[in-house]
């Protein structure tokens, strides 16, 4: 379905100038990193990000400057570089169904493929000679980071709250959304208004998209996501499903101790969630949250991508099915 996303269709042309300026990043790279970025960028990807930066910028200019096109490179560089070093610290040997970085190579050489790929992404951000627009890429950076810190120091404190859970999936998820809608925005010159509109969009569409994937975590299957069933719990995360599944619980600390168990007791309470109605709880909070993305469009000009921006939030929700 995600081929089908007319946001995506419109902007094809514009989404293959942002990949051949991301895989130019192995020209003059050191030949392994060159082959590690093409494996990457190769790998597949959504590749929405970039895709709310163009649209975002649509709204206001057209046709899509060096500059809006180097922003989207920046933003799913940015997400390629996190993605690199979730599997590092995850541990994960597949993602997408396919090798990771982290399964061929050693730990150090991660990192640094990692922050190498950061500095690509900062210097994409730098060719927009915008101020504001790098300032919000270093933002960007820093709240992703201190939200991997929190989720880290976090992990296996199964009696966290809710209010815990959605700073930390703004850091991992929503703020790079949001980076990209406003990025976008600020280049196309909208009004403060339309740009608080739009960065507004972002946050929601990515806070709906996240809950949807922790969702995926319990109710999808292996083929589908391309990586474990159950891979949050089993690195102690607490995510909103796990959260309602606790808080419906008469005895928890009898779910708390099966998950110091070992793995069939965890595979027991992975399948115990998703034959609760946790899932349907969280999927009522992401549902929410597409729905005051619709809402944040209203404040935004009439044109070729408010219907577009409109199924994306639709589709953000429509993939727990």
């Amino acid at each position: 379905m995600i081929q089908e996303l007319t946001i995506l269709n419109l902007l094809r042309d514009d989404l293959q100038r942002v990949e051949q300026k991301m895989r130019s990043m192995g020209e003059k790279a050191y030949g392994p990193l060159a082959e590690a970025f093409l494996h990457l960028i190769g790998s597949g990807g959504k590749r929405l990000r970039p895709a709310l930066a163009l649209a975002a910028y649509d709204f206001f200019a057209e046709p899509a400057s060096a500059e809006a096109i180097a922003v989207a490179a920046a933003v799913e560089t940015l997400h390629t570089a996190t993605l690199v070093h979730d599997d590092l610290i995850d541990g994960a040997a597949v993602r997408r169904g396919r090798t990771t970085l982290n399964a061929v190579w050693g730990k150090g050489a991660v990192v640094l493929a990692g922050d190498y790929l950061f500095a690509r992404a900062a210097g994409f951000a730098a060719e927009t000679e915008s101020v504001p627009v790098i300032q919000l890429f270093a933002d960007t950076l820093r709240i992703i980071c201190e939200g991997e810190l929190r989720q880290l120091f976090s992990s296996r404190q199964w009696r966290q709250s809710k209010e815990t859970y959605y700073p930390r999936i703004f850091a991992k998820t929503a703020s790079l959304f949001a980076s990209a809608t406003r990025s976008g925005a600020i280049l196309g010159g909208a009004s403060v208004e339309q740009e608080q509109a739009l960065y507004d969009y972002g946050y929601h569409v990515g806070m709906a998209f996240q809950i949807v994937d922790d969702i995926l975590d319990y109710s999808g299957d292996e083929a589908t996501l391309g990586k474990p069933v159950g891979g949050d719990l089993r690195q102690g995360i607490v995510t909103l499903p796990f959260y309602h599944f606790l808080q419906a619980q008469p005895e928890p600390e009898a779910i708390i101790a099966r998950l110091d168990a070992g793995e069939d007791a965890i595979a027991e309470v992975v399948a115990l969630v998703r034959g609760s109605d946790a899932l349907e709880l969280a999927f009522g909070e992401a549902r929410a949250f597409a729905a005051q993305a619709k809402a944040d469009l209203v404040h935004l000009p009439a044109g070729p991508f408010q219907a577009p921006l409109v199924e994306l939030a639709d589709f953000t929700v429509s993939r727990h099915v």
